[in-house]
C-alpha cells in the first residue's frame, strides 16, 4: 500500500522538514528552505549526502572549497567530508537533501 506523507507533518524547525525511512526505507530526506545568509553551519555525515537545489542559489562549503549551486543542479558531498550551506541569493533557497540511510547521522562541527 503507498504510503502518502504530507510535508506539513514533517516540521522539524522553521526552515526545515525532516523524513526518515527508519527500517521501511534506507533512505532519509530533508526539505530546506533559506533566505539570503541563512542556512546550515558545518558538520559531516558517514555517507555521502546528495543535494537538490529546487530554486534560488546556494553557497555550499565542501571540505576547503566553496561552491556556488543555482536551481536545476544536483551537488555530491563525499561520505566524511565537512559540508554546509547558506541561501546566496535573493530568491529563497530551496533544497532537497538525500542522505542514503533510514535516519540521519549528522555531526555539527560549530
Amino acid at each position: 500500500m503507498a504510503n502518502v506523507t504530507p510535508l506539513a507533518d514533517l516540521s522539524f524547525s522553521k526552515t526545515a522538514k525532516l523524513w526518515q525511512g527508519g527500517d521501511e526505507v534506507p533512505v532519509s530526506i530533508f526539505v530546506t528552505e533559506y533566505k539570503r545568509g541563512q542556512g546550515v553551519g558545518l558538520h559531516v555525515h558517514p555517507y555521502p549526502e546528495v543535494f537538490v537545489v529546487q530554486t534560488g542559489t546556494g553557497l555550499f562549503t565542501v571540505g576547503d572549497e566553496q561552491v556556488t549551486v543555482d536551481a536545476g543542479h544536483i551537488l555530491v558531498v563525499p561520505a566524511d567530508t565537512q559540508h554546509g550551506f547558506e541561501g546566496a541569493g535573493d530568491d529563497t533557497l530551496i533544497v532537497v537533501s538525500v542522505h542514503p540511510s533510514g535516519t540521519v547521522e549528522q555531526t555539527f562541527l560549530e
